[in-house]
């Protein structure tokens, strides 16, 4: 069953974010993963979820996700991110009928 990776991003260095998403983009390939929703434009029809940049990121299983995320080759990619953005992340199974 698919997993994903959704994260809400509040960028705070604009320069460090801009070097962490050319070098995760063919990191999260080479793991198994392909980008469903990569920062594009949100329109609120109810409620507010103070979404400020929604990245989802569906990966083959939850296994083969969570080797990537805890992985050691994520891991210097995790660090750049937190010191250039504020962000949630979660990882969440897909649903099968």
């Amino acid at each position: 069953m698919s997993a994903y990776l959704i994260a809400n991003i509040k960028v705070t260095d604009p320069v460090a974010f801009a070097t962490y998403r050319e070098q995760v983009a063919p990191m999260i390939a080479a793991h198994g993963g392909r980008y469903l929703v990569r920062g594009g434009a949100i329109t609120n029809v109810e409620g507010d979820l103070g979404i400020e940049r929604l990245v989802i990121v569906e990966y083959p299983s939850m296994d083969v996700l969570k080797a990537f995320y805890h992985g050691p080759d994520y891991a210097p990619l995790i660090a750049l991110r937190s010191s250039a953005t504020i962000s949630h992340v979660s990882l969440v199974e897909g649903y099968a009928p």
